[in-house]
């Protein structure tokens, strides 16, 4: 047997604890482009040809064009992400007064 058997006790804990460092860097990436494609198509101060722009600069180059959109647009990213938020607790607002306002369909048995 010439093969080298890897064992969990050859792998150091340091190894363990940068792999889980660096795999939560990987997952927290994706989800920072993700936010910010989703943005581009959120935002509708920009024009089409604006949105085709960012979308092909962020995944041509997309550590250099997810940090210039940050940079550049951020602010406006985290004004359309609590402006979203609100419009939705509105809404869902709007549906609690709705339902709670109109007569119930069914009766309720009556307690014992």
């Amino acid at each position: 047997m010439s093969d080298s058997v890897s064992l969990a006790y050859d792998y150091p804990i340091l190894g363990v604890f940068w792999t889980t460092f660096l795999l939560f860097l990987w997952v927290m990436w994706f989800m920072l482009l993700f936010h910010v494609i989703a943005d581009i198509f959120r935002d509708d101060g920009l024009s089409g040809w604006a949105k085709a722009g960012w979308i092909v600069f962020v995944l041509v180059l997309p550590f250099l064009g997810v940090l210039i959109y940050v940079a550049a647009r951020g602010r406006g990213m985290g004004r359309r992400k609590v402006a979203q938020a609100e419009a939705q607790r509105d809404a869902f607002d709007a549906y609690i007064r709705k339902t709670a306002a109109s007569d119930p369909t069914h009766t309720t048995r009556p307690t014992r």
